[in-house]
């Protein structure tokens, strides 16, 4: 977000940037955040005691950190998504019958948001958790999502966030990346080769609503070691499609 000349919109915008960076430091004192954002402490402390006051922000002596207040409002603008409630038990049983780790994601703003997550009995723990925004080109969840928006939309996303690497298999070339959306469509599912994390595959198949609308997405992650050879490119991809086409069916007609 650029500056603007409204004070309200600015005071808007600071108090966002106190909020981003109380996650980012994991909680911190006014001296430390006006530091850190180049801002008085008397503005800093100003934000803080409004945030405070509207149980967004908690102090613990002399360190601020984010409230539950903000928990509230995610958990509602999650259970605003039709596609939540529906998606849930089909993730869940995914995540049960493979043993791994089953999501569901949706997108805004150009990113991708985890808005679901379950564990089966062998699944691994990942640097991700629901709510957590990624990139849109280097997951196979993302890439399902991005395969079925029209290409002005995908190149509208590529334009704000770009192709940033992750690891050496990123796709970080606009042709190469269109090319892989076109076979994704043509196969309905998406694969994520170690594009995001080394020793990492998973395998994903959008959700679609009426007249294609893409409304998310939903995967299988694995070690490399375990999604392998006819369960990587058969087994994972036909249960993940079967749990998809379920939740389309449900949103479209519950």
């Amino acid at each position: 977000m650029g500056q603007t000349s409204t004070p309200s919109l600015r005071t808007t915008e600071n108090t966002i940037r106190v909020v981003r960076s109380l996650k980012e430091l994991d909680g911190a004192g006014v001296t430390e955040l006006a530091t850190h954002l180049s801002m008085s402490k008397s503005t800093v402390h100003d934000h803080l005691a409004t945030l405070r006051r509207h149980d967004y922000v908690t102090k613990d002596g002399d360190s601020y950190e984010i409230g539950l207040g903000f928990f509230e409002m995610g958990e509602y603008a999650r259970k605003r998504r039709k596609i939540y409630e529906v998606a849930r038990p089909e993730v869940a049983d995914l995540a049960a019958e493979t043993g791994e780790l089953a999501n569901l994601m949706v997108e805004e703003h150009g990113r991708g948001v985890y808005l679901y997550r379950a564990r089966g009995e062998k699944a691994v723990t990942l640097d991700t958790h629901t709510g957590k925004r990624r990139y849109l080109h280097n997951t196979a969840l993302g890439k399902a999502i991005l395969a079925h928006l029209p290409d002005s939309r995908v190149d509208e996303i590529l334009d704000r966030h770009g192709l940033p690497a992750a690891t050496p298999n990123t796709i970080t070339d606009r042709e190469q990346l269109h090319q892989k959306l076109a076979e994704i469509r043509e196969r309905g599912v998406a694969y994520c080769g170690q594009e995001r994390v080394e020793g990492l595959q998973c395998v994903a198949a959008p959700v679609l609503g009426r007249d294609d609308e893409v409304l998310g997405a939903i995967s299988v992650a694995a070690p490399t070691t375990r999604l392998t050879g006819e369960r990587f490119a058969e087994e994972i991809p036909e249960l993940v499609l079967q749990a998809a086409n379920v939740v389309e069916i449900n949103v479209t007609y519950s």
